[in-house]
């Protein structure tokens, strides 16, 4: 696996990780828990994509990797 995978995997675990401390039921409607759950993962991947390019970006440019 390449860096950059690893570093997806990572950052997706601790998207979710961190999502979960959110109470999003409070921002959707009750009667919409699927349209909820798949908000939940678009943010989540998001927001992985994000850090990963961060990091990977911020390794290359201080040639630690």
């Amino acid at each position: 696996m390449t860096v950059k995978t690893i570093l997806y995997i990572l950052s997706f675990t601790l998207a979710l990780y961190g999502l979960d401390g959110l109470d999003y039921n409070k921002f959707i409607k009750n009667s919409k828990p699927r349209q909820a759950q798949i908000l939940y993962l678009i943010i989540a991947m998001s927001l992985s994509y994000l850090a990963t390019n961060f990091l990977y970006d911020f390794f290359l440019n201080t040639k630690i990797i």
